[in-house]
């Protein structure tokens, strides 16, 4: 398998991309450490932003990595029969009251699956349920084709 052709995506093929999908990995990291977990998102469009809800509880590292302003990375893919597509957010990730939500903003966090509270081995009760932004300060995509023939 060979990489035959490899483009950037359009501003406006990567706002379709984000909009079609709903799950990323998200990267966190600050100093030398890095931490990165599954995703759903709600995506704004004519903003650029990424909407999340973070369930954690108080002494997970998820928590630590949230309360120390980490660097943001949000990693969008998929892969359809041959070509691979992909999206890198890369920004600032704020933690929203839910008193200053605007309806729109509200919507966008309904767009986010709500995680699965059944995996957690704590109770509800014990779990911190946080709402985030991501402002990007660059949104890239990428389109590759690959050649899949086998050579002899």
């Amino acid at each position: 398998m060979a990489i035959d052709h490899e483009t950037e995506m359009t501003d406006a093929e990567v706002d379709a991309f984000l909009a079609r999908h709903e799950t990323g990995v998200l990267s966190l990291a600050r100093t030398d450490e890095p931490y990165a977990i599954p995703i759903s998102y709600g995506y704004d469009g004519d903003d650029r932003l990424f909407y999340m809800r973070m369930v954690s509880t108080p002494e997970s590292e998820k928590r630590t990595f949230l309360e120390s302003d980490p660097g943001a990375r949000l990693v969008v893919y998929d892969e359809r029969e041959s070509t691979y597509r992909s999206v890198i957010a890369t920004g600032t990730l704020e933690n929203i009251p839910p008193s200053e939500l605007t309806p729109d903003q509200i919507a966008q966090y309904g767009d986010a699956k709500r995680p699965l509270f059944e995996i957690w081995a704590e109770g509800k009760r014990d779990l911190d349920i946080e709402l985030y932004r991501l402002t990007p300060e660059s949104v890239n995509g990428r389109r590759t084709e690959v050649d899949r023939a086998e050579s002899a």
